[in-house]
């Protein structure tokens, strides 16, 4: 009675031995997944990517064996672990490739965009009669005014000149109709070093002086403040040689970016 009991359960242990297999396999799937995510920030479309290509191109055979993609098979443990990585990291270069693509296309029509609205402000800028104190540029993300510093400020000055204001009031009235877009208000100088009783270095002085021109539109526009930002960049973001006087000049400057949102306009 033993014997034949002991032989009835060698009979039932043997015929699960393939759910063994597959177990051992889906947990070191499981665990390469997991080092997978501790090691790098998951994208999620990329991620979403990988997934649908995996669940259209992993099916399940008879046996226990495992087709992935086109000739690949899994039917004994970790055997050809390796042609699954191998398979993953084509399907991870692949997903790449796909993201690039997009990012281009959103590049490119981000461009298309920026060149509408500069169009725009030229056309503003042009019937205001500014051309001779703003220069009108874009990048993909954004429209840029700059304006001379020596037009806005004395040297060492973050004050605004009173010839000045008149500019500022026109522009101002151009940065209006585009209150709904983000605006950056930047102060640029020079590399010589300033040190004198109100600013100990170009870094407050820039500061300051994108200070002046913000306060100046939140007092004379209705442009909202919480759409308007201001920075100092100093010295480092040179557009000329420093090592010249027209090279300062033209470092010495202020910045309005205006920062577009796609097929708002």
């Amino acid at each position: 009675m033993s014997n034949r009991k002991l032989g009835r359960e060698e009979k039932r242990s043997g015929s699960a031995g393939w759910l063994a297999t597959f177990g051992d396999l889906m947990n070191l799937l499981l665990c390469f997944f997991v080092l997978l995510f501790s090691m790098s920030n998951i994208d999620k479309e990329k991620f979403e990517l990988v997934a649908a290509s995996l669940a259209s191109s992993i099916n399940f055979m008879p046996a226990g064996s495992t087709s992935i993609g086109e000739g690949l098979l899994i039917s004994s443990g970790i055997s050809q672990l390796n042609e699954l990585d191998e398979y993953i990291s084509s399907m991870g270069k692949e997903a790449t490739e796909e993201q690039k693509e997009m990012m281009e296309e959103l590049e490119t029509e981000q461009l298309k965009e920026s060149e509408k609205l500069s169009e725009e402000i030229d056309n503003l800028v042009a019937s205001n009669q500014l051309d001779s104190f703003v220069e009108v540029n874009f990048t993909s993300h954004y429209v840029m005014l700059t304006l001379s510093g020596s037009l806005l400020f004395d040297s060492g000055s973050a004050d605004l000149k009173p010839d000045s204001l008149p500019v500022l009031q026109k522009i101002g009235l151009i940065l209006e109709k585009y209150s709904n877009c983000t605006i950056e208000i930047e102060g640029h100088t020079d590399s010589v070093p300033i040190s004198n009783a109100k600013f100990k270095n170009n870094d407050e002085l820039s500061s300051f002086r994108a200070l002046s021109v913000f306060d100046y539109f939140i007092a004379n526009t209705l442009l909202d403040p919480a759409t308007l930002k201001h920075s100092g960049r100093g010295e480092y973001v040179p557009i000329a040689d420093n090592s010249v006087p027209e090279g300062r000049a033209k470092n010495r400057r202020v910045e309005i970016k205006i920062y577009h949102t796609l097929g708002l306009y």
